[in-house]
C-alpha cells in the first residue's frame, strides 16, 4: 500500500525487525511517559508475537524510501461487551512529526478497522504528551476518561 508521502507499510517480523520494533516502541514510552523503564523487552516481543498472528496486516513498519521512519500496532479487541478497533502504537520518528504522516498512519488504521467492521476505534495516550492528544482530537477523537490509576486517558474514534 503507497500513499501521498510514498510510504510503504511491511508487516512486521518479530525475528528480522526485532531490533528496529524495540527502538521505536522505547522511544514512544520516552516521548509519552518520560522514561522507557517500564518496557520490558521480552514481554513486548512476546506481545508482537501474539498479536501478529491474529493481525498480521495491523502490526507494520512504516518505510520512505530506504528509511524506516515508524510503526503502528493494530488488533482488534472486546471493551465493555463489544468489539472495537484498538491502537496499541503509533510512531513516527522525530524527523517526521508534524508533517502529516499522522493522518497517513491514522488512513492505513481506518482502512484496517474498516475492514474488520468495528464501529469506533479506541487508544489510549499519557495525559502529558500534549502534542499527541492534540493530533487524536483533530482527527476527531473524543476523551472518555483516565485509566491505570490516571497514567493515561482513554480516547475514541469512530470508523
Amino acid at each position: 500500500m503507497e500513499n501521498r508521502h510514498s510510504v510503504k507499510f511491511i508487516p512486521i517480523d518479530p525475528v528480522a525487525h526485532r531490533d528496529i520494533a524495540i527502538r521505536f516502541r522505547r522511544d514512544s514510552y520516552l516521548v509519552s511517559f518520560g522514561t522507557n523503564q517500564y518496557l520490558y523487552v521480552d514481554e513486548y516481543l512476546q506481545f508482537l508475537r501474539e498479536k501478529i498472528t491474529k493481525h498480521p496486516d495491523g502490526f507494520v513498519l512504516v518505510e520512505e524510501g530506504e528509511e524506516l521512519i515508524g510503526q503502528i500496532e493494530l488488533s482488534i479487541r472486546e471493551y465493555k461487551g463489544r468489539e472495537i478497533g484498538y491502537v496499541h502504537l503509533y510512531y513516527l520518528i522525530p524527523s517526521k512529526r508534524g508533517k502529516g504522516y499522522g493522518i497517513v498512519l491514522q488512513d492505513y488504521a481506518r482502512d484496517f478497522f474498516q475492514k474488520h467492521q468495528v464501529p469506533e476505534f479506541h487508544l489510549r495516550v499519557s495525559p502529558t504528551n500534549k502534542q499527541a492528544r492534540a493530533f487524536y482530537k483533530k482527527l476527531g477523537m473524543k476523551e472518555s476518561g483516565l485509566e491505570i490509576d490516571g497514567k493515561v486517558i482513554r480516547m475514541i474514534g469512530k470508523v
